[in-house]
């Protein structure tokens, strides 16, 4: 039977997680309603995707009895409230990354989600790519020895939107696109808190992070060192470097689709869109949509991959990092 999606937002991250679902076996997954806040919104979105429910309001997707799971493509500072009225609706949930602007809200998340008995996992798409799974699968057959460093980069030119500029609609390049850097260098770490965390950056005119260079120290003298820019494009690679050789992901970091493993490239493609995407590599969010659909069929209420104390992790960190550097959120003097 297939898994049962309802999609919350008509934006452009929701079309590419519902093309991304088309690459899937129709009876296995089945987009059945999205809403939006504007009902033409979503029935244009609807009309695009073959979805035969437009919805003008969350409250009424929520309502839907033939819903399994709802994706919520929503701006960060609204995932807090969007979460919560879908756990208390009794709704299974996959929520784009990141989870919330700050731990205190990321821990309300979940303890809605705990109560309502739901599942409940953030979309940190990069870690259920082909390319990512082989790169856990290496590590732990010590492909490279004992870990000593990781570095990897994250910056793209997108200071003049709105989301990436304003502080009201939770602009700032850390939480934005250094989540991405972050949760990278934390899986590789085994989901290890950093023992010290140093971050420095720049600030805009409006008090959020254009760009921010952090260092973290793990235990075992293991460090790891990231850049995340929202005004100049970087390399956006990744390099984890061991005693006895390297990985690295050439470009694309949290869309991989190659790697270089010890100086030798494997392509990980992914696959052709049947319409065109906002964003890279878009399709790859079938592979987080495929283990939500198998964290279902075992009745589990988080994923083992992007638990529910990998989101606590990555808020705790980007709240210190935050901090450093001087970014403050209405939400964190709430």
């Amino acid at each position: 039977m297939a898994t049962r999606w309802g999609i919350c937002s008509a934006g452009q991250i929701s079309h590419d997680f519902t093309v991304a679902l088309k690459t899937l076996p129709p009876d296995e997954h089945q987009v059945v309603a999205v809403a939006a806040r504007k009902l033409e919104d979503a029935q244009e979105f609807a009309k695009k995707h073959s979805i035969s429910r437009a919805y003008g309001s969350y409250k009424e997707l929520a309502r839907d009895p033939d819903i399994d799971v709802v994706y919520i493509g929503v701006i960060h500072p609204y995932h807090l409230t969007t979460c919560l009225l879908f756990t208390n609706a009794k709704k299974n949930v996959l929520c784009e990354k990141p989870l919330a602007m700050n731990t205190k809200e990321v821990k309300e998340i979940l303890t809605s989600a705990k109560r309502n008995d739901v599942f409940l996992m953030e979309a940190v798409w990069t870690r259920f790519f082909p390319a990512t799974v082989e790169i856990k699968r290496l590590l732990a057959q010590g492909e490279v020895g004992e870990v000593k460093m990781v570095r990897a980069e994250f910056g793209v030119p997108v200071i003049h939107l709105p989301r990436s500029s304003q502080k009201e609609l939770g602009g700032g390049a850390m939480l934005d696109i250094g989540v991405y850097c972050l949760q990278f260098i934390c899986m590789v770490y085994n989901g290890e808190k950093p023992e010290c965390i140093q971050a420095t950056g720049v600030c805009t005119e409006t008090g959020v992070d254009e760009t921010v260079v952090v260092a973290l120290k793990f235990s075992k003298n293991r460090l790891a060192a990231f850049t995340c820019s929202s005004r100049v494009e970087l390399p956006n690679d990744a390099v984890i470097v061991g005693t006895k050789g390297s990985i690295r992901i050439p470009a694309h970091m949290w869309c991989p689709t190659s790697l270089e493993v010890n100086g030798k490239e494997t392509q990980y493609p992914v696959p052709d869109p049947c319409l065109p995407l906002n964003f890279l590599n878009s399709t790859g969010m079938r592979y987080e949509a495929e283990e939500v659909r198998q964290c279902l069929l075992k009745g589990l209420k988080e994923s083992a991959v992007v638990s529910h104390a990998d989101s606590i992790l990555l808020a705790e960190v980007e709240d210190e990092i935050r901090r450093q550097v001087g970014v403050v959120y209405s939400q964190d003097c709430q």
